[in-house]
């Protein structure tokens, strides 16, 4: 492979500074690219900065896919703690009047760990909204799109136009149902161990 053109010789590594997406928490994302590394990607927070370590080899649409991975990473684990079924009322109290003007309203609102195969559950009869545990632990913003997705179904039970009108009122579906789908298709394949923080490159 032919060295890299914007590596000067003697240089392991450049570094580039972007804008975070929205809602990321950090103000900046610097991005190191480094001779050394080969097949792993890691991350961590510098103050209000966030620093993506990459393999020097990688297309700028490579490296694209993994900061946002990386970024999804960080975010989880800095949400570990869990919420409990108090504050997660709270929080669907909370986007109900941000995405609905406040008309979806549920009874209630909890973790369950009886939902392997589904992220989220709404009775509208009963006006109960039910979470599967796996989501705790996961980026806030994965958490409210379920929460949206079912308190949509407060106002509109089944899947249809009106329904989906209503989902796009959250900015986040698109990335919120990339990530659910990552999570599905990483449970289906064989697990890659690696040093902690870090993610290999396939």
């Amino acid at each position: 492979m032919p060295a890299d053109p914007l590596h000067r010789a003697g240089t392991a590594q450049r570094s580039t500074t972007s804008q975070p997406p929205s809602g990321s928490g950090a103000s900046a994302i610097e991005v190191r690219r480094s001779t050394r590394r080969r097949r792993t990607v890691s991350a961590y927070r510098e103050g209000d900065r966030t620093v993506v370590l990459i393999p020097a080899r990688m297309s700028e649409a490579e490296e694209q896919r993994w900061v946002n991975v990386m970024l999804d990473k960080l975010a989880a684990q800095e949400s570990k703690r869990a919420l409990g079924d108090a504050e997660l009322a709270e929080r669907a109290r909370r986007l109900s009047d941000q995405y609905f003007a406040g008309r979806a309203r549920p009874a209630s609102v909890r973790w369950v760990t009886n939902q392997n195969t589904r992220w989220g559950s709404c009775t509208p009869s009963e006006g109960s909204i039910r979470l599967s545990h796996r989501l705790q632990g996961m980026p806030e913003y994965v958490v409210d799109y379920v929460l949206v997705h079912e308190l949509a179904h407060l106002l509109v039970p089944g899947h249809g136009p009106r329904f989906w009108e209503l989902l796009e009122a959250y900015p986040r579906t698109e990335r919120a149902r990339g990530y659910l789908e990552g999570v599905v298709a990483a449970e289906r394949l064989p697990h890659v161990p690696g040093a902690r923080g870090e993610s290999p490159v396939g």
